[in-house]
């Protein structure tokens, strides 16, 4: 049997682990319900809080739909649906996915088909390292964060700098991976300047987002920036990769 990526049995697997996690949701959404009843909030403000976080979550979620469409094409719906959904970004998956499809002669967006074992081994990286943050966290992070807050006491600069330097290290690895296959140029190819004119559109994009929040006060803006950022850079690669391709 010809194993297909959209098959209904995954989407029966998948929607069980997100029914699960829509389950704890609303579990927690109640419980913080009756807890702020306990201390005395009014249900008019509970409403408005919960009616305003419902409105707010739009924006990721925008972002979350596209990086779902951007992946499907190799890998299907199911796939990246459960792993956007779940714990990923579309930065992540799509490294993982593209680095577990290069190791078996693969290209991420140049599959036609997948099989079952090479669909089941892009699915293993992609879900496998993202869980070293699970068990990372409980680890290193109480004692990483008595580090800073004693650093901090001695030396705020420093402490700043500190965080500020780790920051922009984790940007770094991403960037790195727009940027590496710039030198194609040297052999006549200007393909690898396609990922770096499309990040260069998304942050132009950010960028007048961000004065636009400055100039007009309008902090709303902030929250659609990232998913607006989004669809300009995808839907600028579109010229660009004809372009320059």
């Amino acid at each position: 049997m010809t194993f297909d990526v959209n098959s209904p049995i995954l989407f029966v697997l998948v929607g069980i682990i997100i029914a699960a996690v829509l389950a704890q949701s609303v579990f927690f959404l109640v419980k913080a319900w009756k807890r702020g009843k306990e201390i005395g909030m009014e249900p008019k403000k509970l409403r408005r809080i919960a009616t305003t976080a419902a409105v707010f979550t739009i924006a990721p979620a925008v972002a979350i739909v596209i990086s779902v469409i951007a992946l499907a094409k190799d890998l299907g719906v199911a796939l990246p649906w459960l792993r956007l959904s779940v714990i990923g970004s579309l930065s992540y998956e799509t490294i993982a996915a593209s680095n577990a499809a290069n190791g078996m002669g693969l290209k991420l967006g140049e599959i036609s088909a997948l099989t079952a074992s090479q669909y089941v081994t892009i699915t293993l990286v992609m879900t496998i390292s993202i869980l070293v943050g699970i068990w990372l966290v409980p680890v290193v992070c109480k004692k990483l964060q008595s580090g800073m807050i004693n650093l901090e006491k001695r030396d705020k600069k420093w402490a700043d700098i500190f965080s500020a330097s780790m920051f922009i290290g984790m940007i770094a690895a991403f960037v790195g991976y727009v940027f590496c296959d710039v030198s194609t140029i040297f052999e006549g190819s200007t393909a690898g300047l396609i990922p770096v004119a499309v990040m260069a559109v998304s942050a132009l994009v950010m960028l007048i987002s961000g004065a636009l929040v400055k100039i007009f006060k309008a902090r709303w803006i902030s929250d659609y920036a990232l998913p607006v950022s989004l669809i300009a850079g995808m839907a600028s690669a579109i010229p660009i990769t004809s372009w320059l391709a």
